[in-house]
C-alpha cells in the first residue's frame, strides 16, 4: 500500500493536553475534551484505505484505545514539533509514495477531507489544509521534504504562510484543503456542541497509567 497516514497524539496526561483549555476550565475538563477529540480522529482514520503511523509523545502505550491490528505503534523523536514531523516523515517515506500527517486538534476533519489530500497527491507535490488560526491541521508529500520543517516558529499565525513560502522556493506546488479549526481554547471546542462522556477513572489509569484529574 503506496498511502501512509501519519497521526501525531499525546499521552494523556494532566498538564500535558490541551493546556489552553485546562487554564480556564480545568484539567478535567481538558482532558474530556482531548479524549473526544482522540476518539474523532481515530475514527476517521478508521474510514481510510492506508496505513496508519500513530506516533506517541513520550511513551508508546499498549492496551489503549489505539489497536495495534490499526496502528502500527512509533515514538515522536526527541527534538521540536518541526524535528518531529521531520522524522516521522522520513521513517514513512522509506517505504510508501506518499504521505499525510494530521494531529488530533481538528473536530471538523473528515475521512472525505484526507483521501482528498491523498488523491491531490497525484498531481501536486504537497497538499496543506490551513487553519483559520494561521498554521495547519495537515501536511502531505510525494517525498521527505525536511526544508518544511527547519526554524519555523511553531504555534504561531506565521506558520501556513512560512509552509507554502518553503514550497514555492523549491518550485513546488501545493493543493490547500478546506480551511478549518483547530481546538485551541474553551469557545473552539463550544462552538461543535459534543457533549463530553463520563469517563471511567478506574479504566483510564489502566490504559493511560495515570490518574484522572480531579473536578
Amino acid at each position: 500500500m503506496s498511502d501512509a497516514l501519519i497521526i501525531f497524539i499525546k499521552n494523556p496526561a494532566p498538564g500535558r493536553v490541551k493546556t489552553r483549555i485546562a487554564a480556564t476550565e480545568g484539567h478535567a475538563k481538558a482532558m474530556r475534551i482531548y479524549l473526544e477529540l482522540m476518539r474523532h480522529t481515530r475514527e476517521t482514520a478508521l474510514e481510510l484505505d492506508v496505513n496508519r503511523f500513530l506516533f506517541y509523545g513520550g511513551s508508546i502505550k499498549y492496551g489503549d484505545d489505539w489497536s495495534e491490528e490499526d496502528f502500527q505503534k512509533h515514538l515522536q523523536a526527541e527534538t521540536d514539533l518541526g524535528g518531529r514531523m521531520s522524522a516521522a516523515f522520513q521513517r514513512v517515506s522509506e517505504t510508501h509514495d506518499k504521505a499525510v500527517i494530521i494531529g488530533s486538534d481538528c473536530a471538523s476533519l473528515t475521512p472525505e477531507t484526507v483521501r482528498e489530500a491523498f488523491d491531490a497527491l497525484d498531481e501536486h507535490p504537497f497538499v496543506v489544509g490551513p487553519t483559520f488560526d494561521g498554521g495547519y491541521y495537515l501536511l502531505g508529500m510525494r517525498r521527505h521534504m525536511p526544508e518544511l520543517f527547519k526554524n519555523v516558529a511553531w504555534s504561531t499565525e506565521s506558520v501556513f504562510a512560512t509552509t507554502t513560502e518553503r514550497i514555492k522556493s523549491i518550485g513546488g506546488t501545493y493543493h490547500l484543503t478546506k480551511k478549518l479549526s483547530d481546538i485551541d481554547y474553551a469557545e473552539d471546542w463550544e462552538r461543535y456542541g459534543w457533549k463530553l462522556p463520563e469517563i471511567d477513572k478506574k479504566e483510564f489509569k489502566r490504559k493511560y497509567g495515570n490518574e484522572f484529574p480531579s473536578e
